[in-house]
C-alpha cells in the first residue's frame, strides 16, 4: 500500500504554512503563540487530497533556527519534501541548513516552490531562480521540479498539487510486513478517551487491540482506537500519519521521542555504532569524545562520539564511530540520524546506524572495523550471520535476533533456515525458542573440548571420562545448562564424544587395564561374585587384596564408574551380576505372591536386612517397584 507523507522545509517566514493552507484549505498553526506571532513554532499536521484521489499526510515544520529541534522531529518520516524559498529573500541560512538535513536523512524526492512571487518583478524572480539552481547543484533536488507561486493570490497552486501527485507515483510501495514502529511527536489527552499519541508509522501495521510498549522503558498498553487523517479506522499502515489512543497510560508516561512498538520487540541502548558523515561546509571538526546532540526519530539526546578509525573528522569526511549516549534510545540498523554541535547548536552532520545494540568498541581495532564494514554493506543474511557469530558464546535466540534487527520473527526464521542450509550455523531447539551458534564457534570450542578430554584420558586411563558438568562449566558457562547439554549432544551426534551416565569421553575411548590392574580387577570381581548377597565392606576388601592399596583403590573406582560394582549405600556393594539376580528374583516373587516386603526379600536372597532395605529403596527409585505401606508391588 502506498501511503505518502509530504513535508515542508525552508527559512522562517518564507510561506510554508501559507502554502499548505492554499493547497488544503487548513491552517497547520494550532498554538496561540503561533497565531499571535505569525510564525510556526512546533510541528503542524494536516492532509492533502491529491488530484489522483490519493490522500497524503502533510507535516509543516518551523523555519526559525531556534526551533530546528522541532523541525528535525517532523522530517524523519517524510517521503517528499517541499522546499519553500521566498522570492523576495531567496536562499537564507535555514534554507541551507534544512537542505543539508534532508540530504543527510536520505530523502530522495522533492519539489522546490518559490513563494511570494507577487512581491517581486519578473527580472528579480529570474535572478532568484538562477541562484537557487546554482545552489542546488550536487544535491538530491538538483533536477527536481521548480515552480513559482503566490499562495495569497492562489497562483501556481494547482500546478504544485499536480507535480506532487506525479512524484507520489514514483515512490515505492511501503512494506507492511516489518515490525511496526511509531515515533511519537505529540502526546495529549482527550476527555473521555484518555491519552493519545501521534506520529508517522515508520513501518509495519497497527491494529485496534494490539499490545504495545513505550520505548525506551517498560510501560505496556493496548491500542483502543486509531485515527488516520482524522478518520477512525481499525488498522493503520506504514507511511501514514497516525493518532493512537492508548489504554491505561497517562500523558506524563509518554513524551516526544518515545517509540511505540509491539511488546518486547525492541531493545533500549546507551550506545550506537554508526557511519558518520560531516558536512562539507561544517563549521566544526569532530575530535574523539566530542559532545554532540543526536537527533533520531523524533528524539533528541546528548552523547559523546568515539571515533573508531580516525583521529579527527574534518568537513566532508566520513568515518565509523560509536555514540555513547546520556539517555537510552531505541533504534534499528539503517535508521538515519542528524548530529548538531553541543554549543553553539549548529547542524554539522549525520549518517546511518550500523548496529543499534553494540558492545563497547575499542578504537583502531581492525576486527571491529571489518565487522562494521560488513554490516554497513551487507545484506540482512550477512549481518545476521555476523551477529550470530559475535554472540555464539551466549547462543543468541530467534527472539533476541528479532529485537536486535527489529525484524519480525517469521522473517528471522527464514534467514536462519537459509544459513543452516548453507552450513553456516547450528540451531539448538528448546521449548521456548531456537538458539543459534556459528559453525566456526562450534569448531573452535569442540577443538578445546577434544584437547581437554584427550589429556584427561591419558592421565586417567581407568576413568570413563570427565563429568559432563565439568565440561559445561569450563567451556559452556555462558549459557543455561540445557543449552550446554545441546552443544555436547551435538558433539555426540557427530561421533566426536560419547556419554556414559554423567561421564563424557571421546567416542573411541575404552578403559584398558594393564596386566597388574587386570589381575586386581579379576580378584575383586571374584570376591564379590563369590560372596553373593553377603556384604563385604570395602575396607575389609582392601586389606585382603595383596597389592599396593592405591592401585587397588584405583581399580575399585573404575569398577564403580563402569558399574561392574554397584554401590547402593556406603557398605552395600554388589557385583552387577548379583545385583541383576536381585531384580529378577524380586520380580518373580511379586508376580507369584502379589507383593514383597523387607523380610521376604531378605529371606529370598539369604542376605541381611540392611541389604534388603537398600535394594528395595533402589528399586523404588528406578521405578521397578512401588511402595504401598510396608510392602512393594511392581511399578
Amino acid at each position: 500500500m502506498k501511503n505518502i507523507i509530504i513535508g515542508t522545509a525552508g527559512h522562517i517566514d518564507h510561506g510554508k504554512t501559507t502554502l499548505i493552507k492554499a493547497l488544503t484549505g487548513r491552517d497547520t498553526d494550532r498554538l496561540k503563540e503561533e497565531k499571535k506571532r505569525g510564525i510556526s513554532i512546533d510541528l503542524g499536521f494536516t492532509y492533502f487530497d491529491l488530484p489522483s484521489g490519493r490522500r497524503a499526510g502533510i507535516i509543516d515544520v518551523p523555519g526559525h533556527e531556534k526551533f530546528i529541534k522541532n523541525m528535525l522531529a517532523g522530517v524523519m518520516g517524510i517521503d517528499i519534501v517541499t522546499l519553500v524559498i521566498a522570492a523576495d529573500e531567496g536562499i537564507m541560512p535555514q534554507t541551507k541548513e534544512h537542505l543539508a538535513i534532508l540530504g543527510l536523512l536520505g530523502i530522495k524526492k522533492g519539489i522546490v516552490v518559490i513563494t511570494k512571487t507577487d512581491l517581486v518583478d519578473d527580472e528579480w524572480l529570474e535572478f532568484v531562480k538562477e541562484d537557487i539552481e546554482e545552489y542546488l547543484k550536487g544535491t538530491f533536488l538538483e533536477t527536481s521540479p521548480m515552480i513559482s507561486v503566490s499562495s495569497t493570490e492562489k497562483l501556481g497552486i494547482v500546478e504544485v498539487a499536480k507535480i506532487i501527485d506525479k512524484l507520489t507515483e514514483e515512490l515505492e510501495e511501503q512494506e507492511d510486513t516489518k515490525t511496526p514502529r511509531l515515533s511519537v511527536d505529540r502526546v495529549f489527552t482527550i476527555t473521555g478517551f484518555g491519552t493519545v499519541v501521534t506520529g508517522t508509522l515508520l513501518s509495519g501495521v497497527f491494529k485496534i487491540g494490539d499490545e504495545v510498549q513505550v520505548f525506551p522503558g517498560n510501560k505496556v498498553s493496548r491500542i483502543r482506537t486509531i485515527q488516520v487523517h482524522g478518520d477512525d479506522t481499525d488498522i493503520a499502515y506504514s507511511g501514514q500519519r497516525v493518532a493512537i489512543n492508548l489504554v491505561g497510560l497517562k500523558k506524563e508516561d509518554i513524551k516526544r521521542g518515545d517509540v511505540i512498538a509491539p511488546k518486547e520487540s525492541m531493545q533500549s541502548t546507551m550506545m550506537l555504532d554508526i557511519k558518520l558523515n560531516l558536512l562539507e561546509d561544517s563549521q566544526r571538526i569532530i575530535e574523539n569524545r566530542t559532545r554532540l546532540r543526536l537527533y533520531i526519530g523524533t528524539n533528541e539526546v546528548l552523547c559523546r562520539v568515539v571515533l573508531l578509525d580516525k583521529e579527527q573528522l574534518t568537513p566532508g569526511e566520513s568515518c565509523f564511530a560509536q555514540l555513547r549516549l546520556e539517555n537510552e534510545v531505541v533504534a534499528k540498523r539503517g535508521d538515519r540520524f542528524i548530529i548538531r554541535f553541543y554549543s553553539p547548536m549548529i547542524t554539522i552532520g549525520g549518517g546511518e546506524i550500523i548496529e543499534a545494540n553494540p558492545p563497547k568498541r575499542k578504537r583502531f581495532d581492525s576486527k571491529v572495523i571489518e565487522e562494521l564494514q560488513i554490516k554497513e554493506a551487507g545484506e540482512p543474511i550477512n549481518i545476521i550471520e555476523k551477529i550470530i557469530k559475535d554472540k555464539s558464546k551466549n547462543m543468541i535466540s530467534i527472539k533476541e535476533l528479532s529485537v536486535i534487527m527489529v525484524i519480525p520473527t517469521k522473517d528471522i526464521k527464514e534467514i536462519v533456515k537459509k544459513l543452516k542450509n548453507l552450513d553456516k550455523i547450528i540451531v539448538f531447539s528448546l521449548s521456548d525458542d531456537d538458539y543459534l551458534i556459528h559453525k566456526e564457534y562450534y569448531k573452535e570450542v569442540t577443538a578445546k573440548i577434544i584437547e581437554e578430554i584427550t589429556w584427561f584420558h591419558k592421565k586417567n586411563t581407568l576413568k570413563l571420562g570427565m563429568f559432563k558438568e565439568e565440561i559445561r562449566s569450563k567451556y559452556l558457562s555462558s549459557v543455561k545448562p540445557r543449552l550446554g547439554d545441546c552443544f555436547i549432544d551435538k558433539m555426540i551426534e557427530d561421533d566426536i564424544l560419547k556419554q556414559n551416565n554423567e561421564y563424557i569421553s571421546m567416542s573411541n575411548f575404552e578403559i584398558k587395564y594393564n596386566s597388574k590392574q587386570e589381575l586386581i580387577k579379576r580378584e575383586i570381581e571374584k570376591k564379590y561374585l563369590d560372596s553373593g548377597f553377603v556384604l563385604i565392606k570395602l575396607d575389609v576388601l582392601l586389606d585382603k587384596i595383596d597389592y599396593n592399596r592405591e592401585d587397588v583403590i584405583e581399580v575399585v573406582e573404575a569398577l564403580f564408574e563402569s558399574e561392574i560394582l554397584i554401590k547402593l549405600k556406603e557398605d552395600v556393594i554388589l557385583h552387577h551380576e548379583i545385583y541383576d539376580q536381585s531384580i529378577r528374583k524380586t520380580r518373580k516373587y511379586i508376580e507369584d505372591n502379589g507383593s514383597i516386603d523387607v523380610s521376604n526379600l531378605r529371606d529370598k536372597l539369604n542376605t541381611n536386612r540392611k541389604c534388603a532395605i537398600a535394594l528395595l529403596e533402589d528399586f523404588d527409585s528406578k521405578k521397578i517397584t512401588k511402595r504401598v505401606e510396608n510392602k512393594r508391588i511392581l511399578y
